[in-house]
């Protein structure tokens, strides 16, 4: 793999965590097929283990708790890119507030999984998140 490719894959990578983050905040669950392979399964302590696109875009829109919006912010983005298939990992910050009111809940999170390259680009194929801390404000 050329220099060039494996930056790429990184940028693609790190714009599939943005592109996530973005879907979560924005309920844009019709465009969950922008960060999910249509095989995916997600391990969560909220939602257990989820398999398929569907189920998981099921399980969001359940969810959803009306009047209360969510900023995600991600960092500390590692891939370990091997061919088309990549191990990614980083960390979410997540802040729960209500329309012009400052947070009242707060947490940080681990997100590792598996992304695969697709005709239509990076996807998370596995998800695995891992609550670490939570705070009520």
């Amino acid at each position: 793999m050329s220099t060039n490719t494996a930056v790429a894959d990184r940028i693609e990578i790190a714009d599939l965590f943005a592109r996530f983050a973005r879907l979560l905040d924005e309920k844009r669950w019709a465009d969950a097929d922008t960060v999910f392979a249509d095989d995916v399964a997600v391990h969560s302590p909220r939602g257990g283990e989820l398999r398929g696109i569907d189920n998981v875009v099921d399980f969001m829109r359940k969810s959803e708790v009306e009047g209360q919006q969510a900023q995600h912010l991600t960092t500390d983005l590692l891939a370990e890119i091997d061919g088309d298939e990549a191990a990614v990992s980083a960390y979410s910050l997540v802040f729960y507030y209500r329309d012009g009111q400052a947070p009242h809940f707060t947490g940080g999170l681990r997100m590792g999984g598996i992304a695969v390259r697709t005709p239509a680009g990076w996807r998370f194929r596995e998800q695995r998140i891992t609550p670490l801390w939570t705070r009520a404000s």
